[in-house]
Order: structure tokens, then C-alpha cells, then sequence
């Protein structure tokens, strides 16, 4: 028996030796995802932004390369190779966010074609760009917008009448994660974040449209679809309300449970507003998170904000913000538009913003598809 004993320990030590370093940490890294069969590079993504954490910010824009500003009164969009946040600092955004909505309702407020917003797509890719996508979704019980606040959650949750619906519309963005791959035929990975801004009442799967436990049903039901009806793996997944917490109960009010979150982020314009909150409640926000975070094995993010008069000096208030004590996000996201243009009076300030050591632009990214030590 005792023989017995010793090969088994000499054959589990060879088994040991066998696994590489770079196995060891994929394995160690998958074991706090939300998906534990979760493709290499979106293992290594999130590795790699992990290990970046209080050292570098990633900047990104929704859409940058799709719309933009003239002036003031005049918009872009859909100009060929046109970015703002080029023209203004000569790099692109290191994040490109994109919205479900054109895929799932193709026919809306905002009609784009599917292969140009794929193109846009690939060549953030190339460009090493961390992708993300939110989801606008339309009303699937009226057809009508994101903002027809009549009742869904409960019709579309296992067992309500719009079900079927819900799980197709589903099925759209898992052919998409399916199909969204590299020049090597490797999934490309996606940080998805759906249903955000939970915590206002502007859009229908808003707090006051369905109940605690509907909405944690709602996110869970998203996630256990794609990832294992649907075998998406190459998704992380994100919660952001928007900024009505102050404190780490309120954050969590809502929260569907860390199995089911990767990345832990808030999306926040009014408290950059003159008439809105105050900076001293994004750092204090910005701190629930990055604790949450780190506590927690997450990462941390402001995903979605901006500016609509693009300020003069709106980008050192942020940079002033990521340098906070206790605050360390791993990435932040301003919204469409929202970038200065050149000649704009903020662009030298964005300029500055751009040269700090803390915010990776396109130019400073590292390789996110090779395992950082």
C-alpha cells in the first residue's frame, strides 16, 4: 500500500512539473472569472488589465470612430478614417465600446449597417484596442425604444410571454461573440455590459420597473444563457448602474453576485454637472469600487461618462480624480461625442490628459493578447 502511495505522489509531482507557468496562470485567473471555460485571450485580458491595476487607466470612447464634432453646433458622422481624439492628440482611444442595439434592432434611432460598425469594430482590434459593448435594447413586448418604461422584465424572465423573444435577441449577440475572431481564428475577447444605468428610471429595465429580485433574475438569466446555453466564452461581463450609491450596501442593492460579474464599474455624468452632484462624490464612488475590486478579485471602471460642453479643463478634473487616494480603475470610458475637437477650447487640456503617465492611449497599450508576468 505504501508502494501504491509513493507513485501516486511521483506521478501527481509530474503532472506538477508538466504545467507551465503561463498554464498555471490562466488556470489560477479563470478560477475568479464569471466563466470558467473563458477563452485564452479573454482570460488573458483580464490578467493583463489586472495586473495594471494603480498603475495605468485605459482611456476609451464609444463609437469614437464613428461621430464627432465640426464645431459646436455642426456633428460627424460616419466619415471615413475621422476621430476626433485623434485629430486632437494624434492617438486613438485604447478602448472602443459599440452598442447590441444595431444588431438586435437593426431598424432604429441610430440605423447603422452591420458590416461598417464590424469594420469599426476589427480595426479597434487591430489597433489593440480592449473592446467593449453596451446594449440599448429595444422594448421586445412594444417593439418600441429603450425608453418605453412599460413593463418587461417580468415578460421576458423564464416562463413570461416574451421569453422566446428575449433568449433570440440573445441568440443575435451570441452569433456575433461567435463570429468575432482574429487574422489567427481566435475569439476575440469582449467586456459586455448589460443592462446599465439600472439604478435611474429612464429605461425599462430601470428600478422602478421591476423588482430587486427581477432585475438579479434578469442579469443572471443574460449570463447563464450566453456563456452556457449559448457557449459564449469569450465575454466578460460588467455591472454599472449609474452614480446613485454613496456607500457599498447602496452599490450592491441590485447586484446578481460575484459569479456572475467580472467587472465592477458605474457610469457617471451628473456628478461632473454644474447642476448635478459634486467631483468629491466620484472619488468617493470611484474608492467603493476600487475596494470592491480589489477585494474581490475584479476589476474596477468608470464606464461611461463625459461631458456634453466638453469644459476647458474637464480632463484634468478627471485625471485629478484617477489620481485620488484609493482609487485605482482599471479603465474608463467617456461616451460618444464626447471627445474635444481640434480648435475646441478643451483640446489642449485633452492633449494633457493624453501625455499623462497614468492614461494609456492606442499608441502605449500593451499587447492585451500576450500574458503580462
Amino acid at each position: 500500500m505504501k508502494r501504491v502511495y509513493i507513485y501516486i505522489v511521483i506521478a501527481l509531482c509530474g503532472v506538477s512539473a508538466c504545467t507551465s507557468p503561463r498554464q498555471r496562470i490562466l488556470e489560477d485567473t479563470r478560477l475568479s472569472l464569471v466563466d470558467k471555460h473563458a477563452t485564452d485571450l479573454t482570460t488573458i485580458l483580464f490578467h493583463n488589465l489586472k495586473q495594471m491595476t494603480g498603475k495605468h487607466v485605459v482611456y476609451g470612447q464609444h463609437n469614437y470612430e464613428m461621430d464627432g464634432f465640426d464645431s459646436d453646433t455642426s456633428r460627424w458622422r460616419d466619415e471615413q478614417n475621422r476621430c476626433d481624439a485623434y485629430d486632437v492628440a494624434g492617438a486613438y482611444p485604447a478602448m472602443a465600446s459599440f452598442d447590441f442595439l444595431h444588431f438586435t434592432n437593426p431598424v432604429s434611432w441610430e440605423t447603422k449597417n452591420l458590416d461598417y460598425i464590424r469594420s469599426k469594430f476589427y480595426a479597434a482590434y487591430e489597433r489593440g484596442n480592449v473592446l467593449t459593448f453596451c446594449w440599448h435594447y429595444y422594448n421586445p413586448v412594444t417593439g418600441n425604444n429603450f425608453y418605453d418604461t412599460t413593463q418587461v422584465v417580468k415578460h421576458i424572465l423564464p416562463g413570461g410571454s416574451h421569453h422566446e423573444v428575449f433568449k433570440g435577441d440573445l441568440k443575435i449577440i451570441a452569433d456575433f461573440a461567435h463570429n468575432a475572431k482574429n487574422h489567427a481564428g481566435e475569439l476575440i475577447p469582449i467586456i459586455f455590459r448589460p443592462w446599465h444605468e439600472f439604478d435611474g428610471n429612464w429605461f425599462w429595465w430601470g428600478k422602478n420597473h421591476c423588482t430587486v429580485e427581477e432585475f438579479k433574475e434578469l442579469y443572471r438569466f443574460t449570463v447563464t444563457y450566453l456563456r452556457d446555453s449559448l457557449q459564449v466564452h469569450n465575454f466578460l461581463y460588467a455591472f454599472s448602474p449609474d452614480c446613485g450609491f454613496t456607500t457599498e450596501k447602496g452599490y450592491l442593492e441590485r447586484y446578481p453576485g460575484d459569479e456572475y460579474v467580472d467587472v465592477v464599474g458605474m457610469d457617471n455624468y451628473w456628478d461632473f454637472r454644474p447642476d448635478g452632484g459634486d467631483t468629491s462624490l466620484v472619488v468617493l464612488k470611484s474608492r467603493i469600487l476600487t475596494k470592491y475590486a480589489k477585494e474581490h478579485n475584479k476589476l474596477s471602471a468608470i464606464t461611461e461618462t463625459g461631458t456634453q460642453t466638453r469644459d476647458s479643463l474637464w480632463y484634468s478634473q478627471l485625471l485629478n480624480i484617477l489620481y485620488s487616494e484609493g482609487v485605482e480603475l482599471n479603465y474608463l470610458c467617456t461616451w460618444s461625442g464626447f471627445a474635444p475637437y481640434k480648435g475646441h477650447p478643451a483640446a489642449p487640456d485633452f492633449y494633457r490628459f493624453k501625455e499623462d503617465s497614468l492614461i494609456l492611449f492606442a499608441d502605449e497599450v500593451p499587447d492585451f493578447s500576450v500574458l503580462a508576468k
